[in-house]
């Protein structure tokens, strides 16, 4: 490769395996199991093959439900994401492992430490994707319950990460012993304890676990609200964003660099990697047929009629798929958030409206509407091996985006394409790293290693105050 070629702006790739979603096809022969962790491994493995920085695993805390029953029609769920990562540990060697966790329904003592495991037993390749889930529908599988005010989560969530980074910074440059003659099992000063007195948990907690190579987890989060930016332009390592499109992503990466720089850190400090799906093949025509099959099998007639039954609020079973919108207004003013966060609080009647005009005026009918309407997260690359290359080279020269986490619409072989076609291009153009940077993955995504805790360190037992 060419020095020239190596100035260029490398993007990086991930792999997001949704928890629950409607972007996997399940029916087809093509389709592996959801919960054998044999789609897990072939998967993660396929994208170490590419050299994929990470592996995302996203966790529902509940089945979703459809008019008040268990909504079959897409993948309902999948094994704890950190049982799984930890087994993916021990088959992978350069790949972030990623978990999905939430700040409602954990302790951060607990969280933090089970994190911690992860990190160290994957040689420093764990991540947090941070969550805030505050509904009592979901809190109802909790002893606890929708206790968070709506407005509340965030404030929570900035004070349970600021504690977990407390905890892994608690250990300083102290370790275990290695030498059969040491007098002590800890080598140097002991961990010091954290304190945090706080509105919903009291803790004193000694972490239990050393530093890892890379510090401490990556942190993941993807809120998009105004205060969802702030806190991760404050906390977070990376943004998993739903702003794919080249212009859009521009836009956010502005935004996010002046949040960045007043809450007083670095502009690189923010990684930002939208989702995507990538839909390939040898030529433009074959990926748009490619795409079309796709679109039926992820949406198929039954699947339209319920989306549009969760925004009317009313079975809809007499609508002919093939036939037009409801020319009637919903049952009820705002979806709730039982099928997911993409439903909840959509001004039913408003939206319905307009969705009527828009179909009347596109002359679509239901199914048509509701494929169109059901984009997948960040958006769609389709085309060619060549030109999907060349739309990231053009993302690469812009500076928007430090890489894509992809959604696979097939599990366990949705990223064949892209790792046998698509990232031997983009190495070729220099856009998109030949081998791993180094063993972590923070070296991985270009993240520099947290500092090492700068509180002070007195004999005996310090007591470190988190303030709420």
């Amino acid at each position: 490769m060419s020095s020239q070629q190596n100035t260029k702006h490398q993007l990086r790739l991930g792999v997001f395996f949704q928890g629950v979603n409607s972007s996997t096809v399940w029916k087809t022969p093509e389709a592996g199991s959801q919960t054998d962790f044999a789609s897990f491994r072939r998967l993660v493995q396929t994208a170490e093959r590419g050299i994929f920085s990470a592996f995302f695993l996203g966790e529902g805390l509940r089945l979703r439900e459809h008019l008040g029953q268990i909504h079959d029609l897409d993948v309902a769920g999948r094994p704890d994401a950190q049982t799984m990562l930890a087994a993916l540990a021990a088959v992978t060697k350069n790949i972030g492992l990623v978990a999905t966790q939430n700040t409602t329904y954990n302790d951060p003592a607990d969280l933090a430490h089970r994190l911690a495991s992860l990190d160290l037993i994957s040689g420093g390749r764990a991540a947090w994707n941070i969550v805030t889930t505050d509904n009592s529908w979901t809190g109802e599988n909790f002893r606890r319950g929708g206790y968070l005010a709506h407005e509340d989560r965030y404030t929570h969530a900035e004070d349970f990460v600021k504690l977990a980074k407390r905890i892994w910074d608690s250990w300083g440059t102290e370790s275990i012993a290695r030498d059969a003659k040491a007098e002590a099992w800890l080598t140097g000063q002991h961990p010091d304890p954290v304190v945090h007195q706080g509105q919903h948990y009291s803790i004193r907690y000694t972490s239990r676990l050393p530093r890892s190579s890379q510090g401490r987890p990556v942190l993941f989060q993807a809120g998009d609200s105004a205060e969802g930016r702030d806190f991760a332009a404050r906390q977070a390592d990376v943004i998993f964003s739903a702003h794919g499109g080249l212009e859009a992503a521009k836009t956010f990466r502005e935004d996010i660099k002046a949040r960045t720089l007043k809450a007083g850190r670095p502009v690189g400090a923010v990684k930002i990697m939208p989702g995507a799906e990538f839909i390939l093949a040898p030529t433009p025509q074959e990926a748009v047929e490619k795409q079309w099959w796709v679109k039926e099998h992820q949406i198929g007639p039954q699947q339209a009629i319920a989306y549009l039954e969760q925004f009317w609020g009313q079975s809809l079973t007499q609508l002919d798929p093939e036939g037009p919108l409801p020319d009637f207004d919903p049952q009820i003013i705002a979806s709730d958030v039982t099928r997911g966060s993409g439903f909840q609080n959509a001004k039913a009647i408003e939206l319905t409206r307009a969705w009527r005009a828009q179909a009347r005026d596109e002359g679509l009918n239901v199914l048509q509407f509701v494929r169109a309407k059901s984009g997948r997260v960040g958006g769609s690359f389709v085309g060619s091996y060549t030109q999907v290359a060349e739309r990231l080279e053009e993302y690469a020269a812009s500076g928007a985006v430090d890489g894509f986490n992809i959604t696979p619409w097939l599990v366990p072989t949705g990223l064949d394409d892209v790792v046998n076609h698509l990232v031997p291009e983009l190495q070729e153009r220099g856009i998109y790293p030949s081998e791993y940077a180094g063993q972590t993955l923070r070296e991985n995504l270009g993240l520099a290693r947290p500092e090492t805790s700068t509180l002070p360190r007195k004999n005996g037992n310090t007591w470190i105050e988190v303030a709420v």
